[in-house]
């Protein structure tokens, strides 16, 4: 789960993590009817004149979507005032960003971040991941803040200096002294950044983040250290230990069918191809679209129904499938071990006759119950095309898709 820029930083507060204060105006809730603009500028002015009691020269419009290169695409804007930071709130609100992690159907701006500027000496790349390989937290810290930093690895990658933490021990004050040295910080901020490291890394670790990105983290003239920017990436399988997050979720930022799939706790994935799969397992929903793909067709997505599956469940995957218009032929692929063949052919003979089914389907079943599984679709009077294994549906589901 991806949480807005200003949501970021109210959670790094809470692991005492300097962070630049801002006001936030939401334009709209629902995507659709947005405030006037009238309102905006009215809203802008008063959080330029509640922001002047931090004495900053200049004020930042910032647009809150899921996605980075905002700045670029035109969703960041330095103001002197409140007239310019309110004519530059009514032109971002509402405004369709486009940038390399939208796509090109873009992001439209739902809510503003206006945050006071600071005095900025030198500019610095902060980020924390998981290296699954290494089974440890790495921390890596770039002196080429403000930049993406796949660019600067790509480039600069001897500008890139990653530090190794035992999640058993922790982070310790020599991890600090490593970041605070590879960014050639002055002496006297040594201390302070460590500090800064420490409450980032708490930050990551306490909230099961998946990845912890501050891009810029900067020093002022005044030799503070500060989060900039923050982007946090949580791990969607902890969040039950997080209420305080979740509540936290845009849907709006999401993709529709991701978020009416996460109700019905189904893992989708929209993809471009026009063959709609229905899986259970995420291995065997990759293999399956590996094939599919080997078979000369594309898949329409990624749906992993999962091991305890019932018919509900079964007919929420298949409204989803078909949702995308793009979808001309269905695979369901199915291997009983904990989901009962039986059990899916049940639920794929309701949904095709809950939903009037118009588009070819193909069914794969093997595993427990099987046989009755595969009797139970042949008697069901539905035109549903049987196969033997996966090549043999991944063909048929390619033939019926042309």
């Amino acid at each position: 789960m991806n949480i807005h820029e200003y949501q970021a930083k109210q959670v790094l507060k809470k692991f005492k993590v300097p962070v630049s204060e801002g006001v936030l105006i939401v334009g709209s809730t629902d995507g659709k009817n947005f405030i006037s603009k009238e309102e905006i500028a009215t809203q802008a002015k008063a959080a330029v004149e509640k922001l002047k009691t931090f004495n900053p020269s200049v004020y930042v419009v910032k647009a809150q979507i899921h996605a980075g290169g905002r700045g670029k695409a035109g969703g960041v804007k330095v103001t002197k005032n409140a007239d310019d930071a309110a004519k530059a709130a009514q032109d971002i609100m509402g405004k369709v960003l486009v940038t390399p992690q939208t796509g090109a159907e873009g992001k439209k701006v739902h809510r503003i971040w206006i945050e006071g500027g600071s005095d900025i000496k030198k500019e610095y790349y902060l980020g924390i991941v998981l290296d699954r390989a290494l089974s440890q937290v790495v921390m890596m810290v770039s002196t080429e803040g403000g930049m993406e930093i796949e660019e600067v690895a790509h480039t600069h990658p001897e500008k890139i200096f990653r530090t190794v933490i035992n999640p058993g021990i922790g982070f310790q004050p020599y991890h600090g002294r490593e970041l605070a040295f590879a960014l050639g910080l002055p002496a006297e901020s040594v201390r302070e950044a460590t500090h800064f490291f420490k409450g980032v890394y708490d930050c990551f670790m306490q909230t099961d983040c998946s990845q912890v990105e501050i891009n810029p983290m900067v020093m002022t003239t005044q030799g503070k250290i500060l989060a900039l920017d923050a982007k946090l990436n949580f791990d969607d399988n902890a969040l039950f230990r997080h209420p305080d997050i979740v509540e936290m979720r845009d849907v709006l930022e999401e993709n529709a069918q991701d978020v009416e799939a996460s109700k019905y706790e189904l893992a989708y994935i929209a993809l471009d191809g026009t063959i709609g799969c229905l899986v259970n397992g995420a291995g065997l929903a990759m293999a399956t679209l590996d094939i599919i793909k080997l078979a000369g067709g594309t898949p329409a997505n990624f749906l992993d129904v999962g091991g305890g599956a019932n018919k509900e469940k079964v007919t929420q995957a298949f409204k989803l499938i078909l949702k995308d218009p793009k979808v001309k032929a269905i695979l369901v692929n199915i291997f009983g071990g904990i989901m009962k063949c039986d059990i899916i052919a049940e639920g794929v003979i309701a949904a095709a006759r809950e939903l009037q089914l118009k588009v070819p389907l193909v069914v794969r079943l093997e595993g427990t119950n099987v046989e009755l599984g595969k009797k139970m679709l042949a008697e069901s009077g539905l035109k549903i095309t049987p196969a033997d294994d996966l090549a043999d549906a991944a063909k048929k589901a390619v033939e019926a898709a042309r």
